[in-house]
């Protein structure tokens, strides 16, 4: 069977691959701590479970709108208006199943061949994947460990040029756990604000955050019409096998998202969407609970890395990821994390996975348990010490 040349440039996510490869070794009896999967490990909240229960048997099972539901779309523009101080209204919001759509459909509306898209890099790597898949040309830009994984603003500035049509923004940011600091935000806006550029802000950990609340780029003056604005249920309410995301853009861009929708899903799932109605106006303790937690397990797990020969890993601001930098470590990233995989039991993402600018570093998801999570921070500590032990 000979394939379409365009699906020599589509990409993956190496997370799924070393799931599989540690679930292989688990089914020969190795233990493996699971570090890999960026999902939250808390169950959905017992109401939103309930709602979807109750929606199936009140016989949400049928066909729904393609942008989503009225009162779904209303609550979420309430929520996006509420937090980011901005006002956007239902006819805005296209919901979709998960948050993947909202960075595929809108590239496919807005990319031609040589279109350059500039992405942080360390990133999440559909970013790349869909650029080159679709003939545009991405453009990384470095995030800077020193800056706490926010970009160095001449390099971002010097990357910008009349092809650029389109930057993606992270914040919360995927693998680093970085936030891009206010004032960084404030002179991206300054920097974007006049160009015939389109922002995606892929703001899918906005609740999962350490420190002071972090910054949309649409609370800034002439911003909000120049960006796609990406959230959704996944991470914030542990429901990512639920498949709901969410985009709120620019008009002009609703009825083309809702085309592609039609023509490839024709609609979220009519049950789901009430269970994320739920989540969305209902109780929310579940939710500071969790990243409760989550701050308990960084703060214990980035200090015992710490205590690794050759790791160094600052605290992230946000999300539930460590990126550790292990260029002390003696080997490259990516045999280091095959080897803690099959020899030492731990299951992490090599950083490079997230670009080239990710080499250098290992991913490190803390949504396991902090017994776990220590556990895993022993037997690599015992793996790199045993090594030096061999050197020396």
């Amino acid at each position: 069977m000979r394939l379409a040349e365009r699906m020599s440039r589509i990409g993956t996510e190496s997370a799924f691959e070393v799931l599989v490869r540690a679930r292989e070794l688990e089914a020969r009896g190795k233990s493996v701590i699971h570090l890999e999967i960026g999902e939250p490990d808390f169950d959905t909240p017992a109401h939103v479970i309930e709602a979807g229960k109750r929606a199936l048997d009140e016989g949400w099972t049928h066909y729904g709108p393609t942008q989503g539901y009225p009162d779904l779309r209303e609550a979420i523009a309430a929520y996006v208006s509420r937090t980011r101080g901005i006002q956007v209204g239902p006819e805005r919001v296209c919901v979709v199943p998960g948050g993947k759509p909202i960075i595929f459909f809108p590239m496919l509306a807005l990319l031609e061949p040589g279109d350059e898209v500039i992405y942080p890099n360390p990133g999440f790597p559909i970013y790349e994947s869909m650029v080159q898949y679709l003939g545009a040309k991405p453009v990384p830009v470095p995030l800077v460990e020193e800056r706490g994984f926010s970009f160095d603003l001449d390099v971002f500035a010097s990357c910008l040029s009349d092809r650029t049509r389109m930057v993606i923004l992270n914040s919360p940011q995927n693998p680093t756990g970085g936030v891009i600091p206010p004032d960084d935000m404030r002179a991206l806006a300054d920097m974007l604000r006049d160009r015939d550029v389109v922002i995606l802000a892929d703001e899918i950990y906005s609740r999962i955050y350490y420190g002071d609340e972090p910054v949309s780029l649409t609370t800034f003056p002439g911003m909000l019409e120049k960006t796609i604005l990406l959230d959704g249920f996944s991470k914030t309410y542990a429901m990512t096998g639920w498949r709901i995301g969410y985009g709120v853009m620019p008009e002009p861009l609703v009825d083309p998202v809702n085309k592609l929708m039609v023509n490839s899903n024709s609609c979220t799932a009519s049950f789901t969407q009430k269970a994320a109605l739920a989540a969305l106006t209902g109780p929310q303790d579940d939710v500071d609970r969790m990243v409760a937690e989550f701050r308990r397990r960084r703060d214990a797990f980035c200090a015992a890395l710490n205590e690794i020969p050759g790791f160094r890993c600052e605290l992230p601001g946000g999300a539930f990821y460590a990126f550790a930098n292990v260029k002390g470590a003696g080997m490259g990233s990516k045999e280091l994390a095959d080897r803690l995989l099959t020899e030492a039991g731990v299951a992490c993402l090599n950083g490079g996975a997230f670009g080239r600018f990710g080499e250098g570093y290992l991913r490190f998801s803390y949504a396991n348990s902090l017994d776990n999570l220590l556990e895993a921070a022993r037997r690599i500590r015992g793996f790199v010490e045993g090594l030096a032990g061999r050197d020396s």
